[in-house]
């Protein structure tokens, strides 16, 4: 019950202003249940939220699988129907043009809308979500408005014909979904339902994004298993116990909410026989069964996956920087997708046409099937892999009986839909690679039982279907190089759990030979993007490196009384976005200045905007004191500098900072190996660390200057998130007498290290007395030596030559 902080509503506001020693607090029977049972409410709500974005999440996958069904349907029907009317009165070309027309004026809506509304919504938004839960605030990722665009730009790729799946952007979806529901408002809608206050702020919006992202798994894969095992191994940054149960809560609300929904479409309400998006069928393990001499031959797949996804993450890490270089207008964007599109519709007409591999159609479970130049009663085996929607593709390749395929076919296929998916991710349009991976593994894993079965002389141990899922799996370890939740997402998935060895072993073999040649997928996205992504560990060749090496230097300091008008200066510079300002003293002309405390910008922007002066309040012009509710109320769009009104007058008023900075930020000294700084930042959860001196005195460069800037390297693009005021005593906008000319101090070579308040962590603020520290004690008091931001300790990593310095690029 220690970190729940009492509702703000519940204390008395004429209450004395706090004092600098706090009073015992008396643990009396009314205070103790009135703990108690704000605790409770909290964790209820929480259980309530987590249900609705499972209920959500399930309703949009039900969505976009029914949209993407009955369009998609519709445009292979006509597409059939127009090649069938050709093939017997000739002019094929005709149908040619229709299948490219129509795939193109689908992928240029999805496209246009993308890339000219809301370019955070292309991909898959697995990499965005993987910053933002690892405490990188990126613009608009989590807004209604990308919802939107989202689930509609993965509706338009998917029937449009790309080589993409719509699993992928489910995790982002979800995400979206758990940040809108828990805060109890849309800032979009510039709605406010006054419910779920208490969770505004970052540390519970991440948990709620975890468990939004664990619900997407699950309702693409119907895994809530696999879901959570996928929050925790490639989403979360920070973890806790309880958070596993209420993540696990949200997933199962999710497949069943899907499950339901869908069987009630399909016309049987009992049959709850659709968990997920795509369902990998029922493999036999009865004639499927797996001997100890295949091993050998699933570590060689997995292998093979491995080299195979390391040459898809390289190729597509040129293709991206191409893009990165020379296609960034957003028409230019739409042309490159629309491009895609026929090109995809023209190779796979070509190949479905000069292939005369066909096969029987009695008892085939083909959905389109094409007869072309075959003979009445059969199909062309091309176009069931091509002339269909991913998702059933993957399936007829798991599924379909021995002889379904040539090795011909397979081989064309496999080779062709490898460039197309990876010409593909990256494009401006909202698709995922699952889906695709999965059929070039189950594609090139089918052909390998197929020769396996050949070789043998058609053992029963060598059936194509269960090669087909070793190579599936071995295909997308290999891009995306997850191991624990793949397994049990496709184990979930094909509900069989007799292929769960084989699968790790599949997994962890093409993992390890990936990681030999190159990072996996969204890994590579995320240094693309040059996000400062913080890794579970600091390089192992940094332990050279100290505080005082990677510190940038300076960094602006605040009073702890500041004149109004200087602080407006220092938030309006344009130069930089800096959002934490370590509070200083000076105790003399000659002492440099020593630490009191550390605050933010947005608690900085909520002051002026309420105009807690010091003058006001001795003249009786403040209304209230300041609440927790006026912080949460700006959480988290806080508005601009530039929107604040401050008069001349105004600007002369002093601002009274010790009652709302945090006073005993958390501190290390200069010498600190940087090892022991990033563990800090992961373990503790910080958002600032303080660099000081090792004695207390000033190290070496003289008294402080009063410069008015901040340090160039500092990247707006990821503003640093709000803390909130905790504790049971409140703000006040009271203070002591004015303290001496205030001005901005900037140590001798300050420095201060910054990172985004993960979820399970607080450093709330704390309030102290007004009273100025009289010289002595500010002897005691550190002195600040270095500031190191998130690009800083982000920008080092571990490379072929050893230690490498990325140059995170301000986006």
């Amino acid at each position: 019950m220690s970190n729940v902080e009492l509702d703000d509503e519940l204390l008395d506001p004429e209450m004395d202003p706090p004092h600098p020693f706090p009073k015992e607090i008396p643990h009396n029977e009314k205070l103790l249940s009135l703990k108690y049972e704000a605790f409770r409410t909290v964790e209820m709500k929480r259980w309530v939220i987590c249900a609705m974005i499972g209920i959500l999440t399930g309703l949009v996958a039900c969505f976009i699988d029914i949209v993407v069904e009955n369009v998609a349907g519709l445009k292979y029907k006509i597409v059939k129907d127009n090649i069938d009317k050709f093939t017997e009165r000739g002019g094929l070309s005709f149908s040619l043009l229709l299948w490219a027309t129509l795939n193109s004026a689908f992928v240029l809506v999805g496209s246009a809308i993308v890339a000219f509304v809301e370019p955070v919504a292309a991909g898959s938004g697995i990499p965005q979500i993987k910053c933002f839960l690892n405490g990188v605030k990126i613009p608009h990722v989590v807004r209604l408005k990308t919802l939107v665009i989202k689930v509609s730009g993965v509706i338009l790729s998917v029937v449009g014909g790309l080589a993409v799946g719509k699993e992928g952007p489910m995790i982002h979806s979800g995400s979206v979904i758990a940040a809108g529901i828990s805060q109890g408002r849309s800032t979009s809608l510039k709605r406010d339902f006054k419910i779920f206050e208490y969770f505004r702020r970052d540390t519970e919006k991440r948990d709620f994004v975890s468990a939004g992202a664990a619900a997407g798994v699950s309702a693409a894969f119907g895994a809530p298993v696999g879901g959570v095992l996928f929050s925790l191994e490639e989403g979360a940054s920070f973890w806790n116990q309880f958070l596993t149960w209420r993540i696990f809560f949200a997933s199962m609300i999710s497949t069943f909410t899907l499950n339901f929904v869908l069987s009630i479409y399909h016309g049987n309400i009992w049959d709850l026989s659709s968990p997920g998006l795509i369902n990998f069928g029922r493999f036999d393990t009865e004639t499927m069964v797996y001997t100890i001499h295949e091993i050998p031959i699933f570590i060689a797949m997995g292998v093979v996956g491995g080299i195979l996804g390391a040459v898809f993450n390289a190729l597509n890490y040129w293709l991206t920087m191409f893009r990165i270089r020379y296609i960034h207008r957003p028409c230019l964007q739409v042309i490159e997708a629309m491009l895609v599109a026929a090109v995809t519709a023209t190779v796979a007409f070509v190949l479905i046409y000069s292939s005369r591999d066909c096969q029987p159609l009695q008892g085939s479970s083909v959905s389109y099937p094409l007869q072309l130049f075959c003979a009445d009663g059969e199909y062309n085996s091309m176009a069931a892999a091509f002339f269909n929607t991913p998702e059933k593709s993957v399936v007829s390749l798991f599924h379909d009986p021995p002889g379904s395929y040539n090795p011909m076919t397979l081989g064309l296929f496999t080779l062709v839909y490898f460039f197309l998916a990876c010409w593909t991710y990256g494009l401006t349009v909202s698709a995922g690679v699952f889906i695709p991976s999965l059929l070039i593994g189950a594609a090139w894993g089918r052909l390998f039982g197929i020769s396996l079965s050949y070789l043998t002389g058609a053992a029963i141990w060598a059936d194509p279907g269960k090669y087909a899922l070793m190579g599936a799996a071995a295909q997308l370890g290999g891009i995306v190089r997850m191991t624990l939740s793949l397994t049990v997402i496709m184990m979930e998935a094909t509900s069989n759990v007799t292929y769960g060895f084989p699968i790790m072993l599949v997994l962890m073999t093409a993992k390890i030979v990936g990681d030999i040649f190159i990072e996996g997928l969204y890994d590579m996205h995320i240094q693309l993007q040059s996000v400062p992504f913080l890794h579970w560990e600091a390089p192992v060749t940094s332990h050279s490196l100290t505080a005082r090496e990677v510190m940038s230097t300076p960094v602006t300091c605040l009073r702890r009384r500041e004149k109004v008008g200087v602080i407006v200066d220092i938030l309006s510079d344009t130069t930089s976005n800096h959002n934490g300002f370590p509070v200083v003293e000076l105790a003399g002309d000659t002492q440099p200045a020593r630490l009191q405390g550390l605050i933010l910008r947005s608690q900085l922007i909520v002051l002026l905007k309420h105009k807690v002066f010091v003058e006001r309040s001795i003249m009786g012009l403040v209304r209230r004191r300041l609440r927790l509710k006026d912080f949460r109320d700006a959480y988290p769009r806080f508005p601009p500098i530039q929107s604040i009104h401050v008069s001349q007058d105004e600007r002369e008023c002093t601002m009274d900072l010790s009652e709302f900075m945090n006073p005993s930020p958390y501190t290390v000294p200069q010498d600190a190996s940087l090892p022991r700084v990033f563990k800090l930042f992961r373990a503790l959860g910080l958002r600032h660390l303080v660099v000081v001196d090792n004695c207390n005195q000033a190290s070496g460069r003289g008294g402080c200057a009063l410069p008015t800037s901040f340090p160039a390297h500092e990247s707006p693009s990821f503003p640093d998130l709000p803390a909130l005021v905790t504790g049971r005593a409140l703000p006040s906008a009271a203070g002591g007498p004015p303290g001496a000319g205030p001005r901005v101090a900037t140590c001798p070579a300050p420095g201060l290290f910054q990172t985004v308040l993960p979820p399970g962590r607080g450093t709330g603020l704390s309030t102290v007395g007004g009273a100025a520290a009289s010289p002595t004690d500010l002897a005691l008091l550190p002195q600040v030596v270095g500031l190191v931001t998130r690009k800083d300790l982000a920008r080092y990593r571990l490379g072929k030559g050893g230690l490498e310095e990325l140059s995170l690029a301000q986006t």
